[in-house]
Parts: structure tokens; C-alpha cells; sequence
């Protein structure tokens, strides 16, 4: 049964066509027909997400968000700590994933965990800040990222903690501090999977340290299933709001 879930997964990534007006009917036309395939893939395409989490601070009381969270998979990693939290908000803007996710959270009982139909670029919390924001696999696919990571500095509390785990490709000169890749690593992973939307990109490092202090960082590649030959370079980042804007 995993053979063939995976394939139904592959035909949505490799062949099916993408379609829609906007970004969140791409979005849903992409995900829609592997939604209650879409996890186990995931578990061994998408690295470093249980590491992110482990590491991420998770104060007593607090709002987490998390953007692009589809299925709510990633809220899993949490473990007991999700209920010294006071709401866990996963956000995305395929309705199939979300339902995924709704049906999860009622099966564990978290009751403090919310699936939003939101853009990443606009969405706020109603208590109006977050303790922490997290992308995980989902800023590559957020047309506008920039955006979105502006508006995660906007919602985090003083001191609040940004988590950003994805797909990356290296600046042909990187800033000091980040790792210098190959030729075919830069120029093979944006083609590929700009197929699927997806857009790994070499500015995203460098502008999530220009906007917060750097907690955390880790740079890796990770073997693609049924192409073991292939490793995709990915990379966990922890960075913290400035407690003042002055500090900013």
C-alpha cells in the first residue's frame, strides 16, 4: 500500500497538471488528489522538520503559528509540550489539507489547535501577536515570501521566535557564515522543482538574518526518494526578534 500511495503522490508531483487562477487555487489543484497520501511521503522528502521542533522554544502560554502547516503533520512533533501552549494555529490555503489537519486535531483531542483557510502573507492571530511562527517546507512555495516573512515579524512578540525549515539553493559568493555550494547543486534544484511550484531560492538565508538574531542554523542535504543518487540541500534556521526596535 505504500508503493502505490507513493506513486499517487509522484503522479501529483511529476505529472498532473497545476492549475488555477490564483495562488490558492494552484494550491488546492495541486494538493487535492494526495492530500490523505501527502504525509508518509513527506516524512522522508522533507528533513529536518522533528529537529526544528525539538529545538524551537515553547513558552508556557503561548501562540504558535504555524504557516503553510497543511495536514497539521508538523503539530505532531510538538508531542506533550502542545499543551502548555494556549492555541496552535496551522494555516494554509489548500481546504483538503485543512480538513486533514481538523480531523487530526479532533482525534488527539487537542482542542487548542485551529486549522485557518489563510493567506501567509495577511493572516494575524486574533490575540494579535505570536510567541512563534514557523515555516516548515512552505516558504518556497509562498509566491510573495518576503512578504510573508515580514509579516511573521510583524505578529511576533518582542523576543519571539521565527522557525524556517525548506529547500535552498546557495549564492554563487554566499555571505560569510553560510556554506558555499557546487555548481550543479545551484543550477539543478530550481528547475526541478519549479514544476511543482516550488522555488528554493538563494536569497531566503540571507534575508531571515538581515530581519532577526540568528539562534540556529544548519545547512544539509537529504536523499530524494527512488532517486537515491540525489540529495536536496535544505536548511533549518532559528532566528528571534529584536526585543526593541531600536536593537532592529
Amino acid at each position: 500500500m505504500a508503493f502505490f500511495s507513493d506513486m499517487k503522490v509522484l503522479y501529483h508531483m511529476l505529472l498532473k497538471p497545476v492549475r488555477g487562477d490564483n495562488h490558492a487555487q494552484r494550491m488546492e489543484s495541486f494538493y487535492g488528489g494526495q492530500a490523505n497520501a501527502y504525509d508518509d511521503f513527506r516524512k522522508r522528502l522533507l528533513k529536518g522538520r522533528e529537529e526544528l521542533w525539538s529545538a524551537m522554544p515553547k513558552p508556557d502560554g503561548g501562540v504558535w503559528v504555524d504557516m503553510g502547516g497543511g495536514t497539521g503533520s508538523n503539530i505532531e512533533n510538538l508531542a506533550d509540550d502542545i499543551h502548555q501552549l494556549k492555541k496552535v494555529y496551522v494555516v494554509d490555503l489548500s481546504k483538503s489539507l485543512l480538513e486533514v489537519a481538523t480531523e487530526r486535531f479532533k482525534a488527539r483531542g487537542w482542542e487548542n489547535a485551529e486549522a485557518v483557510a489563510a493567506d501567509a502573507t495577511k493572516f494575524r492571530p486574533p490575540e494579535g501577536q505570536a510567541d512563534i511562527v514557523t515555516f516548515s517546507y512552505s516558504l518556497t512555495m509562498i509566491p510573495d515570501w518576503f512578504s510573508a516573512i515580514e509579516n511573521a515579524l510583524a505578529m511576533l512578540k518582542p523576543g519571539g521566535h521565527i522557525g524556517v525549515v525548506d529547500f535552498y539553493v546557495g549564492r554563487k559568493y554566499p555571505p560569510e557564515g553560510l556554506k558555499k555550494q557546487g555548481w550543479l547543486a545551484r543550477t539543478l534544484w530550481q528547475p526541478w522543482f519549479a514544476t511543482d511550484n516550488v522555488f528554493p531560492s538563494p536569497d531566503h538565508l540571507p534575508f531571515l538574518r538581515s530581519h532577526f538574531e540568528q539562534i540556529h542554523l544548519v545547512e544539509e542535504r537529504n536523499r530524494m526518494p527512488y532517486v537515491p543518487l540525489l540529495k536536496t540541500p535544505y536548511y533549518q534556521f532559528i532566528g528571534q526578534k529584536p526585543l526593541s526596535n531600536k536593537s532592529q
